[in-house]
């Protein structure tokens, strides 16, 4: 390929015309295993804290369609965005790029995959939770890949809520409705993202530059990008306290969780008071890094107490 800037449409009619039908482990790539596992298990404690009982069969295929639903979210958006990300250092390895699968292929492959994950869903869990399945795989490929990622600086704060759905999902497949318990744990991941994905875009700034995407360091400027880090990481780390103060929590999780919580914000001020350069990208990558233990550890801290049966603390009474 040529280092002339073609367009999307041309990528796609050169991808068609070489190469396709790769592995079975090409395949499994686009699913996007690595962001489906976290998926998953967010789902999980959505599932395992939910009010009421759930047959483990029921449980299990919620959490299959779960996951076929989130590797279908990761093929479209490997599709539509073959084109860049055949330019991104980071990206450029993936199939379509590499010419292992077509966008054809892809593309088929992430639709089949949502329909069978939806429909399953629907009439084996209940209907609540597949439409909510259904709205976060077109939210994720329509409302960010396709209209927010290529558009706004603010592509990651609205198009992170595709990410944030998955325990909502999981409480849905078991009470068959929504209620502020799973929107808190919704919050906790939306509020997550932007100082998550905007650690790693300081340090991958070239790349985002180089295919025009404008995240908040390529239109903003690293200042910026490092003030917002540390003002949504303020917003977080005391959002990630309400499970205990709204009385679905119990102490284990609030005084663990505060504990992470402060670590977070050490490495968010950490990138706040670094400058551009090397130890810029080094705060970056540790902030980063945290970030995936930090949401990881916390809804570790629910399971965890719901498995030992630790007590929720009541609701915080203002009276």
């Amino acid at each position: 390929m040529s280092n002339r800037a073609i367009s999307k449409e041309e990528f796609d009619a050169r991808a068609m015309s070489d190469g396709g039908m790769g592995s079975a482990r090409d395949f499994f790539e686009l699913l996007k295993p690595r962001v489906m596992s976290l998926v998953i298990f967010t789902a999980l404690v959505g599932l395992a804290v939910a009010p009421g009982g759930i047959h483990p069969v029921i449980a299990f295929t919620a959490l299959l369609c779960i996951a076929v639903g989130a590797g279908a979210s990761g093929a479209l958006n490997m599709w539509y965005d073959a084109d860049i990300d055949a330019k991104m250092a980071r990206t450029a390895d993936r199939p379509i790029p590499r010419g292992r699968v077509t966008p054809g292929e892809a593309a088929a492959f992430g639709s089949i995959l949502s329909v069978f994950s939806v429909m399953t869903m629907g009439v084996l869990v209940n209907w609540v939770a597949a439409s909510l399945l259904a709205f976060t795989i077109f939210f994720y490929l329509v409302v960010y890949t396709m209209w927010l990622k290529r558009r706004t600086p603010q592509n990651i704060v609205i198009g992170g809520a595709a990410g944030a759905f998955p325990p909502m999902i999981g409480w849905a497949a078991v009470t068959g409705s929504v209620s502020i318990e799973p929107i808190v744990l919704f919050l906790i991941i939306f509020m997550w993202t932007p100082p998550h994905f905007w650690a790693l875009a300081l340090y991958r700034r070239g790349d985002y530059e180089k295919v025009g995407v404008p995240m908040l360091p390529v239109v903003a400027g690293e200042a910026e990008t490092r003030r917002q880090i540390l003002i949504y990481s303020l917003l977080l780390v005391p959002l990630t306290l309400l499970p205990a103060a709204l009385g679905f929590a119990g102490w284990l999780y609030a005084v663990a969780t505060a504990v992470l919580g402060a670590g977070f914000l050490w490495f968010a001020i950490g990138v706040w008071r670094s400058r551009a350069g090397a130890a810029q990208d080094m705060a970056a990558k540790r902030l980063f890094a945290y970030s995936i233990l930090y949401l990881f550890l916390v809804f570790s801290l629910l399971l965890a107490e719901k498995m030992l049966g630790v007590a929720p603390m009541g609701p915080l009474s203002l009276s």
